[in-house]
């Protein structure tokens, strides 16, 4: 047995140089440099400020073909209300259209517009933010602007005058660029741009070109022109209508069966297409010159990539062929050589199997995925889990990851922990079960939706401290660093909890007693200087960024490691037990607690139950 140690000890130290030891690139070419510094946060528009009320949307601008049936009488939610309590107005419109409580929340809006982005653009420069992540802005009926109506415009509910961008839209030949106006929602977004960049800050936005929306210009004559349209190529069509028959025969293939999302045509297929799985392949050619002009527009508008975005985040990538993968990644670098492309891989096969990210991370496809693969491991020891992991296996977890990618693109991963697609941060910790698995109380009424106890705030903050001293980008999915909670989507949608806000108490059963309970919400000021102090220490000391990590003990619910470069080093310790635990600290007590800027002294720290310190080596 001494023997298997001793070769599983020289692994584990060949493992670890190997994550130290940068390793030749794929090519010449390296991704940009700026994502490693990135404090990212991620902004749901339409849930994170009314910045307008006069832009509200109207039941015209939500209605589509394919999506719920807009009610007459359709009104605006407000801010504040019960996220969980049915208003008279849905009580009516859900009873009559045969309709269930989702539905509702999927025609819920709020308000959220750039204007909203715009005037707390103070409050994210406070916090500590470097880099913004939108999700989609493109025109589109939905909440989540996934179904595009259009990808060269901004929504018109998120810019100042919607009736007037509606009469320019129609006003153009859309697959026609030289016919291209800029609305008023569009030049706000530009406006947004040039704030951002003032500030120091870059932004990112996504993007799905896997499929538009039923109301994209291009569907829309397909549909009516059926064989003749000059699009049929475009989409995924199954089969035509045949006018010499009753029945309409129509039928085309919407991603992951959603008959709202149709397809864009995928061309020359040479490998199978499986859902959490590289394939080659392209993308049709007109459809594919519409995206790379749609992409030129906003990396570049007018000419000017000064005044343009900072590169992509792609949706559902891996349903999307790697030809075209290549081809926009060497489009999008020949306009601006340093913009930043993050891939959405995540599930090969739900919910224990996540993506291979290799074949997406290199100078032909993306800088970086978002990186659901570190977050994982961590909330299985971080967490009170069903599933819990021992500090060895979570060391050895990180370093399979880490070690498998190119050394050049490490530090620029996007490391995210909660987004507009899973619980939040708080909510997933509170519960025990199997990560992103039965997430909602309406596949799981066992599910803990609402206020965690305290042992998770507590357990939760650990991890943060974890997120912002790994290696990669922390992620910040908006409301996350306001105490937030909330199950998978849609309940990780709500409009943010704003300091300034009145909100109603949250009302939802209890699960076993079916007793109700109320939780009163706000913005947890704790919580936010938390984040903060998290985001000034990382800041402050690039390595934290770009140094080497070394794990130092991996034992038990004990984990230390440090960052470090010739000049500079950091030791993280994690004490995730329930009781103290003392640490014997590498030559000798010489360090500053960057959590409070004590001095440590002596050779030996005790750390208390879930707890952890930030120590710097005094030179």
């Amino acid at each position: 047995m001494k023997k298997y140690a001793f070769l599983f000890s020289l692994i584990l130290i060949f493992i670890q140089m190997s994550c130290n030891t940068p390793s030749k690139p794929v090519s010449d070419d390296l991704p940009p440099s700026w994502p490693a510094n990135a404090i990212w946060y991620q902004i749901f528009v339409e849930r994170f400020n009314n910045g307008d009320p006069t832009n509200d949307p109207k039941p015209e601008n939500i209605r589509s073909d394919t999506s719920y049936l807009v009610p007459t009488d359709w009104k605006m939610s407000e801010w504040g209300s019960d996220w969980h309590a049915t208003t008279k107005q849905e009580a009516g419109w859900m009873k009559k259209n045969k309709k269930n409580f989702g539905d509702i929340l999927q025609l819920r809006r709020y308000g959220g517009d750039l204007q909203g982005i715009i005037d707390k653009l103070d409050y994210l420069s406070d916090l500590g933010v470097t880099a913004i992540y939108l999700n989609p802005i493109n025109d589109a009926p939905s909440l989540h602007k996934y179904d595009a109506r259009s990808y060269h415009h901004v929504d018109v509910n998120f810019g100042p005058d919607p009736e007037g961008d509606n009469l320019l839209i129609a006003s153009e030949i859309p697959d026609d660029p030289s016919t291209w106006k800029w609305t008023s929602a569009d030049r706000l977004f530009l406006k947004l741009v040039e704030e951002l960049h003032h500030r120091k800050m870059h932004v990112i936005v996504d993007y799905s070109w896997n499929h538009t929306g039923t109301e994209f210009w291009a569907w829309k004559d397909l549909v009516k022109n059926q064989e003749k349209s000059k699009y049929k190529d475009w989409y995924e069509i199954i089969a035509f209508n045949n006018p010499g028959t009753p029945d309409n025969e129509f039928s085309y293939k919407g991603w992951a069966n959603v008959k709202s999302l149709p397809e864009i045509k995928k061309v020359d297929v040479r490998s199978p297409r499986r859902s959490g799985h590289p394939y080659e392949g392209n993308i049709n050619e007109p459809a594919k010159k519409h995206i790379f002009d749609v992409a030129k527009r906003w990396l570049a508008p007018d000419g000017d990539t000064a005044k343009g975005i900072d590169g992509f985040r792609l949706d559902v990538a891996d349903q999307v062929p790697m030809g075209f993968w290549r081809d926009f990644n060497k489009e999008v670098k020949t306009i601006k050589p340093e913009a930043y492309l993050v891939g959405e891989i995540w599930w090969a096969s739900f919910p224990d199997t996540l993506m291979n990210p290799v074949p997406y991370v290199n100078d032909h496809v993306f800088d970086a995925v978002m990186f659901y693969q570190v977050y994982r491991p961590a909330k299985y020891f971080f967490s009170k889990s069903n599933y819990p992991m021992d500090a060895r296996q979570f060391r050895d977890s990180l370093l399979y990851q880490w070690n498998r990618l190119p050394a050049p693109y490490r530090n620029g991963m996007m490391n995210v922990s909660a987004t507009h697609d899973s619980p939040r941060l708080l909510t997933c910790f509170n519960n025990p079960g199997k990560y992103k698995y039965q997430s909602n109380v309406y596949d799981n009424p066992a599910y803990q939706a609402g206020k965690p106890d305290p042992e998770t705030y507590a357990r939760a903050r650990l991890y943060l401290v974890h997120q912002f001293t790994s290696v990669g980008a922390p992620h910040i999915w908006n409301g996350d660093e306001m105490g937030m909670w909330g199950a998978d989507d849609p309940d990780c949608r709500k409009p943010l909890w704003w300091g300034e806000c009145d909100f109603q108490p949250e009302t939802r059963a209890q699960s076993k007693k079916k007793a109700v309970v109320s939780d009163t919400v706000g913005f947890n000021r704790e919580h936010y200087d938390f984040y903060k102090k998290l985001i000034r220490i990382r800041t402050e000391n690039p390595v934290l960024s770009h140094g080497a990590i070394t794990f130092i003990k991996a034992d038990g619910k004990i984990l230390a490691y440090k960052r470090s470069d010739p000049g500079h080093e950091i030791l993280v310790i994690f004490n995730t037990g329930s009781m103290p635990e003392s640490f014997l600290l590498p030559g000798g007590g010489n360090y500053t607690n960057l959590m409070d800027q004590t001095q440590v002294s002596g050779n030996k720290i005790t750390l208390g139950p879930l707890s952890a310190t930030i120590l710097k080596k005094n030179q």
